[in-house]
């Protein structure tokens, strides 16, 4: 019995080192290339994987590491704050992206995300040309890349939205974003005063009017799309001039009315547009083909305009996704050929996932709803003025935060705390406020679970406001048709997490993990130093396997 045992050990011993030993590949990878795809749920990898090739995501899932519980851990759930924090390691209440936008008292304006003023364009167009990282308070992966090489390592950032290229490339990469006026990828002088050669010959391929001149039908026959409502409803957005939510979509025809070149945002050509500018940046740069290991951050926006206008459960979204597909099993191909098999690391996840349309939910005797902000806000400024006399009480209401006047209220000599109080008290008398805590508590308290736990992450001491308000499950504040995102609750937060290539192990795992582990997992897997503020750890299935 001793020596079957023993022999069975061996055996699994034998096993176990030639499994790691099978995905060990070179010291360091050639180039890591992160993916994020704009407002993808962890769903859609099951929804649409019997339709998806053998060699996009299927190839991701079926070969690489997937995280299946993986979520982001703060409220709101927006794009700016998600690249930050899959970048960073950490929440928006250290990073300091607490919104796309959001509300700052001394200026008694809103900033951007990536706005910076002290910057102009760099090719494109003016209003697209004030964009850098200086927003952002910490280091990113891709800092601690460049700075472990003494910034003999490159790194890019490519998007077609401007802040999922600047802020996933740091505060020392490249950063190339797509200007719907011109229809160039452009830049900013925080990076440069002038296009690279390669950058203004991509431009000059004017592939986005060669994508534009073309329809956008369904990839395959249209009655195959089994896993999407009906093509004609009422719940989805509409271009502007189609009175219909149904396919084909004559582009040339939308283009005027829709934002001109634009519009390819909200189509998946879009995405292909991303991956020709990843492509030119590859070979533009010569990622990978030094001495340093290097990193492309690419961002797929479209996903998020089209799920924006037609929802979750549209034809249109699903199409997209199988489109999507498509593109990365060409990626995975081409990076195949590029740099060899397992000489390249990859991870993909999602800066948010969606809530379904309200008017879609509610035909489904499903609980939902639209918060009226506009309605709110005058309700508040009216409780204000009677409790407290008149004056201009209320700053600003965004994000689902109350900005008191607090430079009026310390005149009035008035208890701030207890206006918060009250205000927080207030808004739980309208329908589809769920919850709602003072900035007080927030920063007193310390909460480790629940909603509570999630505003506190994402709530910065000198930015956010001074009443959180967390909406029911279901509820948007959003008016438009169509949907949105940036609760707190599972349709929002929970996104795929998948390493695929070097060093990377075959498997799955159900175990819960958030989005602000990425960073630290990279840290660990390419020996470098962690992001200054992140706060997340390693992913040990990955980062555990010996080198």
């Amino acid at each position: 019995m001793m020596k079957i045992s023993s022999l069975f050990l061996i055996i699994v011993s034998v096993l176990t080192i030639h499994h790691a030993t099978a995905q060990t590949g070179a010291p360091k990878p050639k180039i890591v290339v992160g993916i994020v795809v704009d407002q993808m749920r962890q769903e859609y990898i099951y929804k649409f994987q019997e339709r998806y090739a053998d060699g996009g995501f299927n190839r991701l899932v079926r070969e690489g590491y997937m995280m299946k519980n993986a979520h982001y851990n703060y409220i709101p759930t927006y794009t700016g704050p998600g690249h930050a924090s899959v970048y960073t390691g950490t929440t928006p209440s250290t990073h300091g992206i607490i919104g796309n936008d959001w509300f700052v008292r001394k200026l008694n304006g809103t900033i951007y995300c990536a706005g910076d003023s002290t910057v102009s364009n760099v090719g494109g167009s003016l209003n697209s040309g004030q964009i850098s990282p200086r927003n952002m308070l910490t280091t990113t992966i891709t800092d601690e890349l460049r700075f472990s090489s003494n910034k003999r390592s490159k790194v890019v950032g490519v998007a077609i939205k401007d802040r999922g290229a600047a802020l996933p490339a740091g505060h020392l990469g490249d950063a190339y974003w797509f200007d719907a006026s011109t229809g160039e990828f452009m830049t900013s002088t925080y990076y440069y005063n002038e296009l690279p050669d390669w950058v203004k010959e991509f431009n000059n391929r004017r592939l986005p009017e060669a994508y534009l001149s073309q329809s956008w039908q369904t990839l395959y026959p249209i009655d195959s799309y089994i896993q999407s409502i009906e093509d004609t409803n009422d719940f989805e957005g509409t271009f502007t001039g189609k009175e219909t939510t149904d396919f084909p979509y004559h582009l040339p025809d939308l283009m005027e009315s829709n934002g001109g070149l634009g519009l390819i945002s909200t189509t998946p050509f879009g995405n292909s547009l991303t991956l020709d500018m990843a492509y030119a940046a590859i070979e533009g740069e010569q990622l990978g083909m030094g001495d340093e290991t290097d990193f492309l951050a690419v961002s797929f926006s479209s996903p998020d305009y089209i799920g924006h206008k037609f929802g979750p459960t549209s034809v249109e979204l699903e199409d997209n996704y199988l489109r999507l597909d498509l593109e990365l099993e060409k990626f995975l191909n081409y990076l195949d050929s590029t740099y060899g098999e397992n000489e390249y690391l990859v991870f993909l996840t999602a800066d948010h996932g969606v809530a379904e349309i309200v008017e879609y939910m509610q035909s489904e005797n499903v609980p939902a709803g639209r918060l009226n902000s506009r309605f709110i806000t005058t309700q508040l400024k009216g409780f204000t003025n009677q409790m407290y006399g008149e004056g201009e009480w209320i700053s600003n209401v965004s994000n689902e935060q109350i900005y008191l006047n607090k430079d009026l209220a310390k005149e009035k000599g008035l208890d701030l705390e207890e206006m918060q109080k009250d205000l927080a008290e207030f808004v739980l008398r309208f329908d589809g406020i769920k919850e709602a805590y003072t900035a007080s508590d927030l920063k007193r308290m310390s909460y480790t679970e629940g909603r509570k736990h999630l505003l506190q992450m994402g709530f910065n001491h000198k930015a956010s406001g001074d009443v959180m308000m967390v909406l029911e499950p279901g509820w948007l504040s959003s008016t438009w048709k169509g949907t949105t995102h940036g609760t707190g609750f599972n349709y929002d937060t929970h996104v795929p997490v998948i390493f695929y290539g070097w060093n990377v192990p075959q498997g799955e795992s159900a175990a819960y993990c958030t989005i602000t582990d990425i960073a630290p997992t990279l840290s660990m897997m390419l020996g470098i130093r962690l992001p200054n503020g992140a706060s997340g750890s390693p992913i040990l299935p990955i980062s555990d396997i010996k080198q």
